[in-house]
């Protein structure tokens, strides 16, 4: 059946990877129905779509909460596909972790619930690569899908225990109902690329910083992929018979903030102008974070370095993601814009 054919619901349309695979599905001809917490955000999504590609009568727009059964059941139904991308995704790790535990883990359970009761032929689960090598030390290898991250580790993040839990819930579902197969799981790494909107979503800071002029360079290292690639990588899981029951590592490149940097006063001139030359001592980080709490959140991070295998999305699905290069200077240019 061709796409123009096909529905598929999006999760969390008026976020920045949800904005960018409605945009994507559209444009690849798919009906779409997204979902937004409250409907006078519609306007908004359909006009950070329509920078894209115009929706014509192909996008709806319903009202679903994580933290509420209303609306999924209807949002789903009918829907050949679905992609649950919305998620809690903390700018500060909280106090709490069931802050962004709870809505992680019964926002996916949820979804799922609806989307298989529903007869959708895949739900294409947006989890982390935190869900696979959140634990506090590194590991000298490059983690595949094979790996999951410890939940017993005492230095866990509040976020990283999140995505882990939502996704092994999503997988024990699976299996109880004997639906593993209509399920799979895409693992991004840190988001960035251009925008659709003025909202900005938390992995966008590490460039949004650097262009603002943060006082320095942390130790600090992140496994980066372009959301564009993202939304790529999920429809593919979504439509290859050989995804289901499988999950899938998005991640380009390990790159330093330091090396973000100095590619971003190379490629961009005077828009580079603010970006940290720099570097800050980890014991300074460390003395700031008593203060500030979203450094507090990174503190973990000094001089941390782990790298994410993406081979499976590249050799079972055919995955070729743009070069991080790309990705840097097209996000750095839509911030700037």
């Amino acid at each position: 059946m061709p796409a123009e054919e096909r529905t598929v619901l999006v999760s969390g349309g008026s976020g920045f990877l949800g904005g960018w695979s409605v945009a994507e599905l559209l444009r690849r001809g798919y009906r779409v129905r997204t979902t937004v917490r409250d409907l006078a955000r519609e306007p908004e999504v359909r006009a950070a779509v329509g920078s894209e590609v115009d929706p014509g009568d192909r996008l709806s727009v319903h009202a679903a909460d994580l933290s509420s059964e209303e609306g999924w059941k209807e949002a789903a139904q009918g829907c050949d596909y679905v992609l649950h991308v919305a998620s809690p995704f903390p700018a500060v790790q909280p106090k709490d972790p069931d802050e962004v535990i709870v809505p992680a883990r019964e926002g996916t359970l949820r979804v799922l619930r609806a989307s298989l009761g529903a007869g959708a032929q895949r739900v294409v689960i947006t989890s982390s690569v935190a869900a696979i090598g959140g634990r506090a030390k590194a590991s000298s290898a490059p983690l595949t899908e094979e790996d999951w991250t410890d939940l017993s580790h005492p230095k866990l993040s509040p976020y990283a225990e999140s995505k882990t839990i939502a996704e092994r819930a999503a997988w024990d579902l699976a299996r109880e109902t004997g639906d593993t197969g209509r399920v799979a799981v895409v693992n991004p790494g840190a988001i960035i690329g251009p925008v659709l909107s003025d909202g900005r979503s938390t992995s966008l800071q590490l460039v949004e910083r650097l262009l603002g002029g943060m006082p320095g360079l942390p130790r600090i290292g992140f496994s980066l992929v372009d959301v564009r690639d993202v939304a790529d990588l999920q429809i593919k899981a979504m439509t290859a018979g050989e995804a289901g029951g499988e999950r899938f590592i998005a991640v380009n490149r390990f790159l330093w903030m330091a090396e973000v940097a100095a590619l971003m006063r190379e490629r961009l001139g005077e828009a580079a102008a603010k970006v940290p030359t720099r570097s800050i001592p980890d014991f300074v980080v460390r003395a700031m974070g008593i203060f500030d709490p979203s450094v507090r959140s990174v503190v973990g991070q000094l001089g941390r370095k782990q790298e994410y295998s993406s081979e499976k999305a590249r050799s079972l699905l055919g995955w070729s993601p743009r070069s991080i290069e790309e990705s840097i200077v097209d996000c750095a240019k839509s911030l700037s814009a």
